[in-house]
């Protein structure tokens, strides 16, 4: 590939040329950009570009491409000099410009390689240039990444108090920020004592030696950072980052003492021993402790928060809900040292369970202190990446992962073995469930696996040869569909082309992923439609039809709850063969069309009508009865006969004009000659972009093609007979609302959604199965049953639904059951057993999509509680306070009868 060098676009004066052709500079841009990342390695520069002033260039270099689809020429212009102001700071300065915070990439900015910022800076020149290093995150599956973000930290020089903003990349070392610091300070490297000074207490001391990345070190953006001179500092004078000159003071160790919840106590970030410890000798790095011990006097564990780092609250909100789950809580509460798997493949070698149960023992030991999360943090990024940086998250993805990542941590097996499954055909169903979940269980024996995980028995049919598949899988949680998500409401208009009715909004429910046959089929059944009569259906945009939906197999994906969407009925004698569309849009309200088509400026409204004609030349007077026609059912009760122009009846005293033909012509030639002395309306020609306009007289001829558009004038005497209402305010597809509760009466119950989950439906046309009968894969059919269910007992609502065209947020209130949730008849494994299960903890979702905010309800299950987490605020509520529409992951855990534990009891009896 030969890449052009920058030096073929400067001419003899230095001036900048420019490609000859948009596509030049696509192709261009494409190359490098194909280049680049055929050679990505850390430390490669990226550059941050305005989405918006990226998105006028992507329009500019692309026209080429549309003119050969539509057939027209494309008008986007060339844009001007890059502007990047609209993403960076007001307060930053230029020669560092700072983003704004919460950016959004492909909404806010986009990224290039350095060399596309090159091509591009030379083509347009403006700026600031933003440049962001590529940095290579994770641990066991490595991937590259842009910086976006750098660190922030605040460092506050001890000597004067004042306050410096230090930036550099998580991945750089202590030692390059002591450099950094002692360069900006002027204070000698082997002088300078640098603390993590988050929330404004001395953690830990950093070392100036160690290349340690701040990342691990767990600091966090935006946190601040202390510098402080040794004692045996020498030198009498150093400059401090506020540019005045100070004298080095030595500064004594702080002698204050901190406890935290009748903790061990705390001087200079580092821990005094204790005799007293209830946990394992399991250490952390988080805040420089080293022990913990149990709580004070009157001190009441589980009620402390957790500090947000910069949008963790998705993170916060998964952990409190852990971090009250009784059987996890009890199980890390005690020494779990002797079950960590250091060397198994799939797992974090035991580092993400100790800094899971590392923090589990700081919040059920800090009575109602607030705890920062950092080390946890810290390890979470690096064995998983996905969830590093300070952007929002799914509280529901990063409890799947902790789950399955604690469970591989804890595996107590330690070398898996290989057992060679039997032929299950024509066995008993319980028989090869048992079978396979044993199968499991010697391959994973953890205390996740032991309390939350089930199983489920996966049913296949062929559509073809009925061929029926039977396996039984394990689960760790349930994602339930919302009955809402199946389906989907749309509200469509329908106008009756035959002008007996007025127009007529409709809303009926489609499946979600249906066809536009399926919006049809709906709509005939919904207004009544004969055997004679069929719908075409259309997009409304600007008072103009955007764009027809006219093959049934089109996704009704394309169509957002915003647009405004309508459908012509007609009969089969209307939309026969060798017929062509006629649209007649509406104009001229505000000002008459003859005075205002010479600028350009016709004030469209309404919803056009649209039709089918014959393919013979119309006449002025044919087009003028169809309009007519549509207009008929809105003709006031009461009309004046006079019109605004001071005709009657529509007819002008006098009329001078030529003949047209089916072609356009400017109209500054035809406009002031135009009458339409013999017509109901004034008409006009116009073409798709309504910027041309040729008057029509009753003998006007027009040769339809596949679609002819006309324009109506409406003056004040049409506004007197016709009442233009009803083509006003047209319905969007479906109103959302804003409201985060819904009514009662708008609920599902949990209930609902498990049914849906469990219901037979078809494997989607990506999911097909290999029918072992046919040998082919085929769309089965696919039922799933539950078989069993664990003590711990978890739902994931999906309220959130992707797809290409649409992102959405349902926030359908969704009624669960606190007590009493019997799930007894949905397990089909009849053993007998009672499935009764009661809440323990939510996790809520607030708001949208891309942001939001998480929250997490939990009850202290001894007090009989229920206590609101949000962040590091703590409050308690009523159980009633439990149930809204933010509800977006349950926690159940399983009551058992009397029965049951006084068996469970005696079985234990009989062990011992």
């Amino acid at each position: 590939m030969t890449i052009p060098n920058s030096t073929d676009f400067i001419l003899d004066n230095g001036v900048c040329d420019f490609p000859s052709t948009p596509q030049e500079e696509r192709r261009i841009v494409s190359d490098l950009t194909t280049e680049s990342e055929d050679n990505l390695k850390e430390g490669n520069l990226y550059f941050v570009i305005s989405k918006r002033w990226y998105t006028s260039w992507e329009k500019y270099v692309e026209q080429s491409m549309n003119e050969c689809s539509t057939g027209e020429p494309s008008e986007a212009p060339r844009p001007g000099p890059i502007e990047n102001h609209d993403i960076i700071k007001s307060t930053s300065d230029t020669s560092d410009p700072q983003l704004r915070k919460l950016l959004v990439e492909g909404e806010d900015y986009v990224l290039v390689p350095q060399d596309v910022w090159k091509r591009l800076l030379e083509w347009y020149n403006g700026g600031p240039p933003i440049p962001r290093k590529l940095i290579c995150q994770g641990f066991y599956s490595r991937s590259f990444s842009v910086e976006v973000y750098p660190l922030c930290l605040m460092l506050i020089d001890g000597r004067d108090e004042s306050r410096t903003a230090i930036r550099l990349g998580k991945q750089a070392s202590i030692k390059e920020l002591y450099e950094k610091v002692c360069a900006m300070t002027g204070v000698p490297q082997e002088k300078a004592l640098i603390w993590d000074y988050f929330d404004k207490k001395k953690n830990l001391l950093l070392d100036s030696s160690s290349d340690k990345s701040l990342e691990e070190s767990s600091l966090q953006m935006d946190q601040d950072i202390l510098l402080e001179l040794d004692e045996s500092s020498s030198s009498k004078y150093a400059m401090s980052s506020a540019g005045n000159e100070l004298a080095l003071v030595p500064l004594e160790p702080s002698r204050s003492c901190i406890t935290i919840a009748g903790g061990p106590a705390l001087s200079n970030g580092h821990s005094t021993t204790s005799k007293f410890s209830l946990f394992p000798r399991i250490t952390s790095e988080d805040d420089g402790w080293d022990s913990l011990s149990i709580l004070g006097k009157g001190e009441r564990g589980g009620l402390a928060g957790l500090s947000n780092l910069g949008n963790t609250c998705f993170m916060n909100s998964a952990l409190q809900c852990l971090a009250h789950t009784p059987p996890i809580v009890e199980y890390f509460l005690q020494d779990y040292s002797d079950d960590i798997n250091r060397d198994n493949p799939l797992g974090m070698s035991g580092e993400l369970a100790i800094a899971f149960g590392e923090l589990l023992k700081k919040l059920w030991s800090s009575g109602m202190n607030a705890v920062a999360p950092r080390s946890f943090k810290t390890k979470l990024a690096r064995f998983a990446p996905q969830f590093s940086g300070y952007n929002q998250h799914d509280s529901q993805e990063l409890l799947a992962f902790l789950l399955d990542g604690l469970h591989e941590d804890l595996n107590k097996v330690k070398r898996k073995p290989y057992i060679e499954l039997k032929d299950f055909e024509n066995r008993p169903d319980d028989e090869v469930a048992e079978e396979l979940w044993n199968y499991h269980k010697a391959r994973n024996d953890s205390v996740i696996v032991n309390v939350c995980q089930g199983q489920y028995k996966s049913t296949l049919v062929c559509p073809v040869c009925g061929k029926i598949s039977i396996t039984f899988d394990p689960f760790m949680y349930l994602s339930l569909p919302l009955p809402s998500t199946l389906t989907r409401p749309m509200t469509v208009t329908v106008f009756y082309c035959d002008g007996s009715r007025l127009p007529m909004p409709y809303t009926v429910t489609v499946p979600k992923h249906g066809s536009c046959r399926d919006l049809i089929t709906a709509l005939r059944t919904a207004c009544c439609l004969t055997d004679d009569e069929s719908l075409l259906l259309a997009e409304v945009y600007d008072h103009k039809i955007f764009r027809y939906f006219e093959t049934p197999l089109e996704s009704l994906n394309v169509i957002k709850d915003d647009e405004h969407i309508v459908a012509y009925r007609f009969n089969q004698i209307q939309k026969g063969s060798g017929k062509a569309k006629l649209e007649i849009l509406h104009g001229g309200q505000e000002r008459a069309v003859l005075d205002s088509v010479r600028g350009r400026d016709v004030k469209l409204f309404g919803t056009p009508f649209v039709t089918y004609v014959n393919t013979e030349p119309l006449s002025g007077t044919d087009i003028d009865s169809v309009i007519s026609g549509f207009l008929s059912p809105l003709h006031r009760v009461h009309a004046s006969s006079k019109n605004h122009n001071g005709s009657e009846n529509g007819h002008l005293p006098e009329a001078a004009a030529d003949e047209t033909s089916g072609s356009l012509s400017s109209p500054d030639t035809e406009i002031d000659e135009a009458s339409d002395r013999e017509l109901s309306f004034r008409i006009f020609l116009t073409d798709e972009s309504v910027l041309n306009f040729k008057p029509l007289q009753s003998e006007s001829s027009v040769n339809p093609g596949t679609v002819t558009r006309v324009l109506v004038e409406w003056n004040e005497g049409e506004h007197e007979k016709y009442d233009s209402s009803y083509l006003s305010d047209l319905p969007e597809v479906h109103k959302t609302s804003f409201s985060a509760k819904k009514t009662r009466q708008e609920a599902i119950s949990l209930f609902s959604c498990l049914e849906a989950f469990l219901a037979e439906e078809p494997l989607g046309p990506d999911d097909m199965w290999f029918c072992p009968g046919c040998k082919e894969h085929r769309q089965a059919n696919k039922k799933l049953d539950l078989w069993k269910l664990p003590d711990i007992l978890v739902f994931h609502l999906k309220r959130f639904t992707y797809s290409r065209f649409l992102k959405n947020k349902i926030d359908t209130f969704v009624n669960f059951p606190i007590h009493d949730l019997d799930l007894s008849k949905y397990v089909k494994n009849e053993n007998g057993q009672l499935y009764l299960y009661e809440l323990y903890a939510v996790s809520n979702h607030y708001g949208g999509l891309g942001g939001g905010h998480y929250t997490a309800y939990a009850k202290l299950i001894d007090d009989n509680k229920w206590y609101h987490f949000d962040d590091s605020h703590v409050s308690s509520v009523t159980e009633s306070e439990i149930k809204n529409s933010a509800a977006y992951v349950l926690f159940y855990r399983r009551v058992r009868s009397e029965t049951e534990t006084q068996s469970g009891e005696m079985s234990m009896t009989d062990m011992d």
